[in-house]
């Protein structure tokens, strides 16, 4: 395996859920993107990214190798004359956007605890979270290990507003994008991009199982490697021929 472009998911992956990158990551990034171009993937906003991501990388980081796409790939963005600026951004509707939270208000589940807000509109993407964006990351981990309670979820949401894209992401929400629009997206980009083919390019992620909000990269012929965390990420990383 010698990828000319890797490109990484975020929750689970380079970070734990919703944490900041390690020191230990952000060097391997840093060490990486001094080789070749770089794409992160998730489900994520762009403030998440500079919060949970761009904030902790260190000073010299080649930011002209690295490619951002947020909300599940519906939004790229790239390092431009000191300032990162769209690529393409697929955004909603005002309609789109009150039809999804009306279809989610309906079939989503009450829950006891809140922690922060449970329905975010991201702008190209509506993300609910079963706890809410705050909730502690040791309560997100036991609420649904197995995907079922989301996949449930996903299959009422399908038949309410089966036009939209609907993805298990993260360790409580679920994603939704315009039809068509997801990570494959993003690959897709990176090739015309680059000139490159899909098939030279590595997708690392935690969700690469049906229904995964890695899953779509699958479409192409981009190389996968599935990660249980960022631990297996950076040994992962470590034993690469780069």
């Amino acid at each position: 395996m010698n990828p000319k472009v890797i490109i990484f998911d975020i929750d689970s992956t380079l970070t734990e859920s919703k944490q900041p990158l390690s020191q230990e990551m952000a060097e391997a990034l840093k060490k990486l993107l001094d080789k070749m171009p770089v794409g992160i993937m998730s489900g994520a906003d762009f403030p998440q990214f500079e919060k949970q991501l761009l904030a902790h990388l260190p000073q010299g980081v080649a930011l002209g190798n690295l490619f951002l796409f947020p909300t599940s790939a519906a939004e790229c963005l790239s390092f431009k004359d000191g300032k990162w600026q769209a690529e393409y951004d697929y955004l909603f509707t005002k309609e789109e956007k009150e039809k999804i939270i009306k279809a989610l208000e309906a079939v989503a589940p009450k829950e006891k605890e809140i922690f922060g807000e449970q329905i975010e509109d991201r702008g190209e993407q509506i993300t609910w979270s079963a706890l809410g964006q705050e909730a502690p990351l040791g309560i997100k981990e036991k609420w649904d290990p197995d995907h079922a309670k989301r996949q449930k979820i996903k299959e009422k949401l399908e038949k309410l507003i089966p036009e939209f894209e609907i993805n298990i992401g993260g360790s409580t929400s679920i994603d939704i994008t315009r039809k068509g629009i997801s990570k494959e997206d993003g690959i897709l980009w990176l090739e015309k991009h680059f000139g490159v083919p899909a098939s030279e390019m590595l997708y690392v992620g935690d969700a690469l199982f049906d229904g995964g909000n890695d899953a779509e990269v699958k479409k192409t012929s981009v190389q996968t490697k599935q990660v249980s965390g960022p631990a297996e990420t950076i040994a992962f990383l470590q034993g690469l021929p780069l």
